[in-house]
């Protein structure tokens, strides 16, 4: 299991590799997919409860 400053490392290199070799919107494209899997990945390990937020 990846602790909180390896998986930022990783996630920092995959960033900077897609800035570099694909330019600004393969940059935006990695960020925006990342975020995405950090929200499914949040919610099916159980962490993120959709349900309790929409109750505010």
């Amino acid at each position: 299991m990846m602790n909180a400053a390896t998986t930022g490392l990783v996630a920092g290199m995959a960033l900077g590799f897609a800035g570099y070799f694909g330019g600004f919107w393969a940059f935006l494209l990695v960020l925006v997919l990342g975020a995405a899997g950090l929200i499914v990945g949040l919610f099916m390990q159980g962490d993120l409860d959709v349900r309790a937020r929409r109750r505010r």
